[in-house]
């Protein structure tokens, strides 16, 4: 065999070679993304144009809570803002469209107070997607209802559930150590499938 023929074969072996290899380290990434923005991934993966870009945008998000100093809430910090929750709770039993508003407020306010920027919703919700992924969507069906409701009203029962989407996210804000490193969140994440696989097995 001539020796441009074994130039080609060893070409394409090396091809082949780093092919499997990029494909493996796609494999871990799409994994580890999963496994860090759970629901989140799948949400952004649905409406990017490619699975490619979704994962980049998702890289993009870790990178810039990297940047951010986000740090825990005093406990007098807390303690403030759940008085001040348990107030609008009361608002909305006579004010419904305030109390959701103040409800909105008070969320960017504790934010604000983490160290998370609040100029742009659609960023705010995109920074706190990296700590919370579990809950964000909460958020951005509280913000869609708050805002339905400032333009046309909306249904007592609506603002009740917005309400509700809301507090997710507050919970998790204001609850002490939450960010030693996302334990609580991560395993609920990892353990999902195991649970379907149960639920499955035992029908």
């Amino acid at each position: 065999m001539p020796a441009w023929a074994w130039v080609l074969i060893a070409i394409g072996v090396l091809a082949v070679i780093a092919s499997v290899a990029w494909q493996g380290l796609a494999a871990r990434r799409t994994g580890r993304l999963r496994e860090r923005f759970g629901p989140e991934y799948d949400r952004t993966v649905d409406a990017s144009d490619s699975r490619r870009n979704a994962e980049a945008e998702l890289h993009e998000r870790e990178e810039r809570r990297e940047q951010l100093e986000i740090r825990p809430l005093s406990s007098a910090a807390r303690r403030r803002y759940e008085e001040a929750w348990e107030a609008v709770q009361a608002q909305f039993v006579d004010d419904p469209p305030t109390a959701v508003a103040s409800a909105d407020s008070m969320v960017q306010s504790v934010m604000s107070e983490r160290g998370y920027p609040v100029e742009n919703f659609e960023q705010r919700a995109a920074d706190v997607s990296v700590d919370h992924p579990l809950v964000v969507e909460n958020y951005r069906e509280g913000h869609r209802l708050a805002q339905a409701s400032a333009r046309r009203g909306e249904s007592t029962e609506n603002l009740r559930q917005a309400m509700r989407h809301y507090r997710a996210l507050f919970d998790e804000l204001v609850e002490p150590a939450v960010d030693s490193p996302l334990a609580r969140e991560r395993e609920e994440v990892a353990q999902t499938p195991r649970r379907r696989s149960e639920e499955r097995a035992r029908r």
